[in-house]
């Protein structure tokens, strides 16, 4: 009998994969119809069923190399025979790289190397043909490490044994000599194909190309270039990396030679749409509006019309930059053009205008939505929502859920999770609540979510119980965010054990345990509970737990003794390559200049100028506001901000700042140290400062407070009196300093108090 075998089983079979199919021993005495439907379904979920089994693979090789090591595991494969295929090798090749990647020792990463080629040897001897995917690791990384004499070693193996591989390994080739910098070995593959005509070198020809067109090699790119013939390239994809490459090095005469060359093949104007996209965003400093212009100019130079798809993806791309008022232009010209646009393309610049804070043009997008009949579905109107929640325009958010009947659409939850939270937000609790009972009278049920903004946002421990314990009888799942929002509850209602226990609860993932850990540890710091978080921590890196670098950053900013600094420091140390690095550094830079350790605090702020080397205005503000730090603790002496001016200069070669030093003389002012003020006095001279009326006022008061009355009043001849606000600072300074010992502490606070506001006024006025 004639039966429709999947050849794709018969394939997976012979590389191993060893698939019980329950129908084919049951053939013979079943009927043939109904073992036909049974294929049938198989059939149907052999695509799901696949993509499962290749993800146990990968997580069983992955589990085997980890918990038994490299060697051990390999020994378990070669004993499973034929039962390995492909994927369990390609997995296996691909830890092995991993680990010698992420070891900082040279004789691990060579010890994984050599399992890598025991694990092709075994290959090999099995008949399983490893491909681009297996080779691909290997070679990356030899080439990343600039290992030469091992990557012509593991080159031969794979020519060897994939002669059709050797095009593929000139690019391979190729990459290692660009990253060895070896500009003879670079020149010599170059000239092997731009002097050959061949239509063998062809393959070998663009894979080099490739190569080029992922470097900065520009004169080799050029030269390969002007020997290709555009119409035989092999494949779709290296046009697009040719495209991108001419985009990056900005060759706009080759571009239009090959857009004019691909107009006349049988390659059609949608593909060519797409080069010239391709090219426009490509360019290297342009902006987006002329990225756009570009766009449209080549458009029209080659009669080329771009598709919904084309127009979607430059809109995509207006979108990454958060320039959504040229989406929105590229969206009329689609329109003007004729060209239907999808609703996820209005769906991009609605999250756009979110991240970029330009609410407001939600309108403009309604509007267009509207106006081209376009059929919004929930997500448009939930992402709608959204944004007029976020301008707090809740009625307008409320009219959006009004329209929806008129298009026969069903609120649903998020849509008033969005208002619900906007309204928590705004710390309107009536208002909360009245969105519970809109959602009631919708016959709307709430969700996780809606659970989670109220446990967030309880009144009292009693509302939260309440409504946990109305989120399980309603047989809602809890959520990730939903043990989360319990956790900061409990831990803000000073109800420590109860957020520990919340953790313990068996309903939590595995998968978000380490996650809500995290947030526990937060959590206990926020809340004045720094060493339970800090024994929290120190018990998850001892089980080598992944934790939040938010949690770190939390400890870090509620310490408060000096002697927990050194812990700052070293915590400090796990954020280096984190976001939240630069934040926390400041705060830790905060803690050593309240506790006048120097050394930290010029250490931090050497790997900040490190860290912001490019960027001179950062660096500015970076010191004014660490001088600004001094003065705000108020010091009893000037010695440690002396001591940073010096090591700012000398240490980091950092000229001052005019306001540093406008803080360092508020600090005088302070400490009532006349010495220490005429020494940064020099220091204005020094960086080229010229004294300014802010300067003189400043010195003044320093000397007035220290009592230096003679020099105080030499100062003040040279103040230029012609404004009425430096006239009522120095008044106020003379008597808040000058008055006799009699007056009252009480009313010469007051006046230092008024002295420091009419300073401050003119120091905005002045700026």
């Amino acid at each position: 009998m004639d039966l429709e075998w999947d050849d794709e089983f018969e394939d997976t079979d012979k590389s191993g994969n060893v698939i019980i199919l329950p129908w084919l021993s049951r053939l013979k005495n079943s009927n043939i119809s109904i073992q036909r439907k049974e294929v049938s379904r198989d059939k149907k979920h052999k695509f799901s069923f696949k993509q499962v089994q290749c993800t146990r693979h990968d997580r069983m090789v992955k589990m085997c190399a980890t918990k038994l090591g490299s060697d051990a595991a390999l020994e378990i494969f070669a004993k499973l025979g034929q039962e390995s295929g492909p994927r369990e090798y390609n997995s296996f090749v691909k830890i092995c790289i991993t680990k010698a990647r992420d070891s900082t020792d040279d004789d691990i990463s060579l010890q994984q190397i050599a399992i890598a080629y025991q694990i092709l040897k075994l290959a090999r001897e099995r008949g399983v043909g490893l491909g681009k995917e297996t080779y691909g690791h290997i070679l990356m990384y030899l080439i990343d490490f600039g290992m030469v004499e091992e990557f012509f070693f593991f080159h031969e193996l794979f020519r060897d044994d994939n002669p059709e591989s050797v095009p593929l390994l000139a690019y391979y080739e190729m990459l290692l000599w660009i990253s060895v910098q070896n500009e003879v070995k670079i020149q010599e593959l170059c000239l092997s194909v731009a002097t050959d005509d061949a239509e063998e070198k062809l393959y070998p020809r663009e894979s080099l190309l490739l190569a080029l067109c992922e470097s900065d090699r520009k004169e080799e790119f050029l030269l390969l270039l002007e020997t290709l013939d555009i119409t035989k390239v092999t494949s779709v994809a290296f046009l697009e990396s040719i495209f991108r490459a001419l985009g990056k090095f900005f060759l706009e005469p080759y571009t239009e030679r090959f857009l004019l060359v691909l107009k006349g093949s049988v390659i059609g104007a949608e593909i060519i749409s797409n080069f010239i996209l391709l090219y426009s965003i490509s360019i290297p400093n342009l902006s987006v509006d002329d990225i756009v212009k570009k766009f449209q100019t080549l458009h029209t130079k080659f009669e080329a019309l771009p598709n919904s798809t084309q127009y979607g993806k430059l809109i995509g791309y207006c979108c990454e930059f958060f320039k959504v008022h040229e989406a929105l232009n590229v969206v009329d010209e689609a329109f003007k053009s004729g060209t239907a646009l999808e609703l996820e393309t209005f769906h991009s610049i609605l999250d756009a205008c979110d991240r970029s804070c330009e609410f407001n043009l939600v309108h403009q997008i309604k509007s267009r939505i509207t106006q081209h009949n376009l059929n919004p579905n929930n997500e448009t109107f939930r992402k709608m929502i959204l944004l007029y929640v976020k301008m707090k325009d809740f009625e307008g958010a409320y009219g959006l859920i009004s329209d929806l009947r008129k298009i026969n659409l069903t609120p649903t939850a998020s849509m008033y999770n969005a208002i619900l939270a906007g309204y928590f937000r705004e710390k309107n609790i009536q208002s909360a609540r009245y969105v519970l009972k809109q959602m009631k009278d919708a016959n709307v049920k709430p969700d996780a979510s809606t659970y989670g903004y109220l446990i967030a946002n309880s009144q009292s421990e009693k509302d939260l119980t309440k409504f946990y314990e109305d989120l399980i009888e309603s047989g809602i799942s809890p959520t990730k965010n939903v043990f989360m929002a319990l956790i900061n509850a409990y831990a803000s209602f000073g109800q420590f054990r109860k957020a520990k226990e919340v953790i313990l609860d068996k309903k939590i993932p595995v998968k978000y345990l380490n996650e809500i850990k995290s947030v526990l540890v937060g959590a206990l710091a926020s809340n004045g509970e720094v060493s339970c978080a800090l024994e929290m921590y120190a018990e998850m890196k001892g089980a080598e737990c992944d934790l939040d670098p938010k949690a770190i950053k939390s400890i870090i900013e509620h310490f408060q003794s000096e002697g927990e600094l050194n812990k700052s420091l070293d915590l400090l140390e796990e954020l280096k390559d984190s976001p939240y690095w630069t934040d926390a550094c400041f705060k830790v830079i905060s803690h050593c200049v309240q506790h006048e350790d120097l050394r930290s605090t010029v250490d931090l702020l050497k790997q900040l100028k490190d860290k912001f080397i490019d960027a001179e205005a950062a660096q500015e503000v970076m010191f004014d506001e660490v001088f600004c730090l001094f003065v705000e603790k108020e010091p009893t002496d000037m010695h440690f901000g002396l001591n940073l001016l010096q090591a700012v200069k000398e240490e980091l070669g950092i000229r001052p700042s005019r306001k540093s030093l406008d803080f360092l003389l508020s600090a005088c002012v302070i400490t009532k140290d006349s010495k220490s003020s005429f020494l940064i006095w020099k220091e204005y001279e020094k960086a080229g400062l010229p004294y300014n009326v802010l300067s003189f006022v400043r010195m003044y008061q320093a000397l007035l407070a220290s009592g230096d009355d003679k020099s105080a009043a030499k100062l003040l001849n040279k103040i230029p009196k012609y404004d009425p606000h430096v006239r009522c600072v120095l008044k106020a300074c003379q008597q808040t300093y000058k008055k006799p010992q009699s007056i009252k502490t009480k009313g010469r606070k007051k006046a230092k108090a008024a002295a420091v506001e009419l300073l401050d006024n003119l120091e905005a006025k002045t700026e």
